[in-house]
């Protein structure tokens, strides 16, 4: 029980020395990076800045007729559509991933009866003026 009492407390220290030095490094290496750069206002997004799906582009007559814009980003195009299928209560209520179309849908989802939710990008794709 000595030797355990002994051997612990000499343990115990050698632990303690290597613990407390080990956080002394890491806390020195963690010193030493370098600041980081504080955030700065974030510049106002015009439609020259922006790129990609967020893009404002111009789109084919139903799909203005529909928005009411003749010019929209496909992300708030989508946007649009699920806000009107959702007001109109337009998704099968057993199947949430499919929408049935009625008059104003079937104009710029190809006629179609009925969409999965998947589809929805793709056919409004074809609405949007392929830039060059």
């Amino acid at each position: 029980m000595a030797g355990v009492r002994i051997f612990g407390a000499y343990a115990a220290r050698a632990l303690m020395a290597a613990a407390s030095t080990a956080k002394g490094a890491v806390k020195k290496e963690v010193a030493r990076a370098p600041p980081k750069k504080p955030a700065t206002a974030a510049p106002s997004k015009t439609k020259s800045s922006t790129s990609g799906i967020q893009k404002v582009v111009p789109v084919s007559s139903e799909l203005g007729k529909f928005l009411g814009s003749p010019e929209v980003s496909r992300t708030d195009a989508v946007k649009r559509v699920w806000e009107y299928i959702k007001l109109q209560n337009l998704q099968n209520p057993t199947n949430k991933k499919e929408i049935f179309c009625d008059d104003k849908l079937k104009t710029i989802f190809e006629g179609k009866d009925k969409v999965g939710f998947t589809e929805i990008a793709r056919l409004l794709s074809n609405h949007f003026v392929k830039s060059v």
